[in-house]
């Protein structure tokens, strides 16, 4: 089963309807997020827009997807789309790349820049047009993505300007994707953990990698109590701490992991070789040293 099958075989049978952020379910919402990464972190990039999206609709409009279709959220490079109005109703234009599930989504929320400000719109994805070369990526490569063409493309608006940014829930979205990332991490693991014997250096890297592991749960279920406890808060600070911790327990497990079993499953064994690469990719969704700036900035203030 390839990504695009397993994403939509979890839709289809009710996997991916986790419990909206902040309502009392959110750890079960992120470890959900967290056992689809490790299991196919390809398919759990999918997952994980298609839950955010579904999040989304109902903080914004309490819309709900319909059965058959699967959501993603298309907001990267946010300038790169134009927003228009006319008798025919809203049209958006321009390329947007960073697209994940181009070929394999039905709908999907897109930010574009209009005369009021930047709003988010719902688009079909079948009146738009994967670019083709646009994604030469080794590690995420079974994700489907790539640059999306929107050529006066029908929109329907999501909210009012501003708000996909200014709602609450953008932040509780940004800490579902570190959950995917632990989930990653813990797949990657899964050799060193299969194969660890009495070779002390095996076990002390085994043992560090325990405890990376049950750090990014503990991160991740602090993070989930605060959110439910408080689920209109500004949870910017929050989310930039969640995810520079379970990013250096990720970098941590794949450091260990490679010292610990050597060449021999990046060489002999695909799935973890692909596992390696997709978690080195997908890690770089964060902003590094950027958000650490930021999360500075944030922390000087009472």
């Amino acid at each position: 089963m390839d990504a695009a099958e397993q994403f939509r075989a979890w839709v289809d049978e009710g996997h991916a309807d986790l419990p909206l952020p902040g309502g009392g379910g959110t750890a079960e919402r992120w470890a959900g997020l967290t056992a689809f990464g490790a299991v196919d972190l390809a398919a759990a990039r999918l997952a994980e827009g298609h839950a955010d999206a579904a999040a989304i609709l109902a903080e914004l409009t309490g819309e709900q997807a319909a059965p058959g279709e699967y959501w993603g959220v298309w907001a990267a490079a946010p300038r790169s789309l134009t927003a228009d109005h006319d008798h025919n109703g809203w049209r958006v234009s321009g390329d947007r790349p960073w697209c994940s599930g181009a070929h394999t989504l039905t709908d999907a929320l897109v930010t574009a820049q209009t005369p009021g400000g930047q709003a988010l719109f719902h688009v079909r994805t079948a009146d738009a047009a994967p670019l083709p070369d646009t994604w030469a990526a080794t590690g995420m490569a079974a994700s489907d993505s790539g640059t999306v063409r929107f050529a006066a493309t029908p929109a329907r608006p999501v909210g009012d300007p501003g708000a996909y940014l200014d709602r609450p829930g953008f932040w509780h979205g940004g800490i579902g994707v570190a959950a995917v990332w632990l989930g990653g991490a813990r797949g990657v693991a899964r050799p060193l953990f299969d194969r660890a014997d009495h070779d002390p250096h095996q076990l002390a890297h085994l043992g560090a990698v325990d405890e990376l592991l049950s750090t990014g749960d503990a991160v991740l279920a602090d993070a989930a109590r605060a959110v439910d406890a408080a689920p209109k808060a500004d949870a910017e600070r929050l989310a930039l701490r969640v995810r520079a911790a379970v990013e250096r327990v990720a970098t941590g497990v794949l450091d260990h992991v490679g010292r610990a079993t050597g060449a021999g499953p990046l060489c002999a064994d695909a799935a973890h070789g692909r596992r390696v690469a997709d978690l080195t990719v997908y890690l770089r969704q964060s902003h590094a040293e950027r958000d650490l700036a930021r999360l500075g900035e944030l922390g000087t203030r009472p």
